[in-house]
């Protein structure tokens, strides 16, 4: 196999990592979205549904625990399916952004856990105990999900992704730079809210959410759509990667 061949292979093979990677990034928006605002929004306003009162949160809290372990695979997929490729670019960002997505990823199946133990325990009967056991396993989801999807998704896919990109001109630097400015207001909002400084799922809160929030979706539509910018690099056959810093 001739040069040329081996750079047009390399090439085709990038566009098909880049359409994947964007319907996993897309896959991470349409299963987590109404698993948070929909599903599991009974359990999240009524803590004392544990106690056994108000409807059974069963069939609801199963369906969004499917959907965020479809949102695990999903997040995990968008750092290693294009890891090969990004690693051509900067290794140290190609396996930082794996260790980001995989940390966010175990937060979410916490979360997962605090919330099916709530139906769990409904189930097994704690009239006696009151709604206090239940606001814990919510507090334990809601803080799970504030260091996961927020603080780490802001700092993978907005700022080592977002940086990635910018450096590597894979997508427009225009782009990119929604993620080099919404991920430091993700990090930034998350740690207040720990903080106590401003209100969690407050209008500051929601307001830093919006950059990042635009720069993740327009990213899988643009990879899908049009898949990764034309590089010298993409045409390096397998084996022949840069990885430098």
């Amino acid at each position: 196999m001739d040069v040329d061949t081996d750079r047009g292979t390399s090439t085709v093979h990038a566009r098909k990592v880049a359409t994947l990677t964007g319907w996993l990034m897309v896959v991470t928006f349409v299963a987590s979205i109404p698993a948070y605002f929909v599903l599991y929004a009974p359990v999240r306003d009524h803590p004392d549904y544990i106690t056994g009162v108000g409807a059974d949160p069963t069939a609801s809290v199963a369906l969004g625990a499917t959907l965020e372990l479809i949102v695990i695979i999903a997040n995990i997929g968008t750092a290693v399916v294009p890891y090969a490729i990004y690693r051509r670019f900067s290794e140290s960002l190609a396996l930082g952004y794996v260790a980001a997505r995989l940390v966010e990823a175990m937060f979410i199946a916490i979360g997962i856990v605090s919330l099916l133990t709530f139906v769990f325990m409904r189930q097994q009967g704690t009239a006696g105990t009151g709604a206090a056991l239940g606001q814990v396993f919510v507090a334990i989801y809601d803080r799970a999900f504030l260091i996961g999807p927020g603080f780490c998704a802001g700092f993978a896919n907005g700022i080592i992704l977002g940086y990635l990109m910018y450096r590597s001109g894979l997508v427009p630097r225009g782009m990119a730079m929604l993620g080099l400015i919404g991920g430091p207001l993700i990090v930034i909002s998350g740690i207040a809210v720990m903080f106590d400084v401003i209100e969690r799922g407050g209008t500051v809160q929601g307001i830093a959410t919006i950059p990042e929030f635009f720069w993740e979706l327009s990213f899988g539509i643009y990879l899908i759509v049009k898949g990764f910018k034309p590089s010298p690099r993409l045409a390096v056959p397998v084996g022949g990667t840069n990885s430098g810093l």
